[in-house]
């Protein structure tokens, strides 16, 4: 246990913010001794893809190094795979792909560990995690027990789960078992640019590496490196609206991108909605909207994490004024 350790390098968003105690953790077992030594409050981070730091952690900050890729069951067009809640979900992805398995191609260079997947239900171009989960294994951070939750126990939402709700701060995911086709695959290329950009690619027939390569092209495209350009990646959910405010919106905005939901409502693109407002490419201090997608808030060297926060929140208060619409953010602020 590191007393007194800098943040900045384990959030993507590449604020300073120090953590009064600092663990990582390859193992279980590794995880047990880190709780029975931590000072709380004790947060547990994946890939700092996820977080916006506004202020210090004053507990413990424990980094997931868990891990490891192994198929543990397999079925005539399909396996199970199991993998370590510390690995990177980019090279998850990738490593299926190699394999010439489907499920979680759309899903290509998302941001972040496995571990924090579940968490969020990330989605992409039609896909979400839950649509190849099994289950995941977590330790209790209070206790230490380790417990298996299926999917229906997730509860799973747009960009949602129980881990952002009822058991929010309670867990650390150390597992997660997905379902992946090994052949039949069904391909998704119906969402956003991946049909347009697979016939630019010459593709035809596609097969999950073709999906991937569309992706991470369309991706590497529209979103700044975290490497170059501290980001979190998108900053708040699409969100989903009722017919009538709908309406309101087609009327003034004729050509106004939208997805009809099963359950009735109408998902709006968030970026679109705070491009309408003036924000694409604006910049207010070290911070701003990223020029080529306006969903992306960006460090542009030197910023805070009250700094954008507070760019979050005008900008919320601004789709609020134009649309009528509250945006909720993806990404969790501290």
């Amino acid at each position: 246990m590191t007393p007194d350790v800098s943040l900045r390098p384990y959030n993507t968003f590449g604020v300073e913010a120090r953590a009064a105690y600092f663990a990582e953790f390859a193992s279980v077992a590794e995880l047990r001794t880190a709780l029975r030594q931590a000072v709380p409050p004790v947060l547990v981070l994946g890939g700092g893809s996820n977080i916006l730091f506004t202020r210090d952690w004053p507990g413990t900050v424990l980094r997931n190094r868990i891990c490891g890729i192994e198929v543990v069951r397999r079925f005539p067009h399909r396996v199970w795979v199991r993998a370590g809640g510390g690995e990177d979900w980019h090279e998850l992805v990738m490593w299926a792909v190699r394999q010439n398995f489907g499920g979680i191609e759309n899903l290509s260079l998302i941001p972040g560990s496995v571990g924090a997947a579940p968490v969020q239900n990330i989605g992409a171009y039609g896909v979400e995690l839950k649509d190849v989960f099994i289950s995941l294994e977590a330790v209790e951070l209070a206790t230490g027990r380790l417990r298996r939750f299926t999917r229906q126990e997730c509860r799973f939402g747009y960009r949602d789960s129980i881990f952002k709700q009822q058991e929010k701060g309670r867990w650390c995911i150390t597992a997660v078992t997905l379902s992946l086709t090994t052949d039949r695959h069904r391909l998704n290329t119906s969402y956003g640019d991946v049909a347009r950009t697979l016939a630019d690619m010459g593709v035809g027939n596609p097969t999950p590496a073709h999906i991937s390569e569309a992706v991470v092209r369309i991706r590497q495209a529209k979103l700044p490196d975290p490497a170059h350009m501290g980001n979190c990646g998108s900053f708040f959910k699409n969100p989903e609206v009722r017919q009538e405010v709908w309406e309101n919106i087609r009327q003034r905005y004729p050509n106004a991108p939208h997805y009809p939901l099963p359950n009735g409502h109408i998902k709006v693109p968030a970026g679109w909605l705070i491009e309408q407002c003036g924000w694409k490419g604006r910049r207010v201090g070290n911070v701003g909207c990223y020029e080529k997608q306006a969903l992306v808030l960006v460090n542009h060297g030197g910023a805070t994490g009250q700094e954008a926060h507070a760019l979050a929140q005008a900008i919320a208060a601004s789709v609020a004024a134009q649309f009528g619409i509250a945006l909720e953010p993806e990404v969790n602020v501290w």
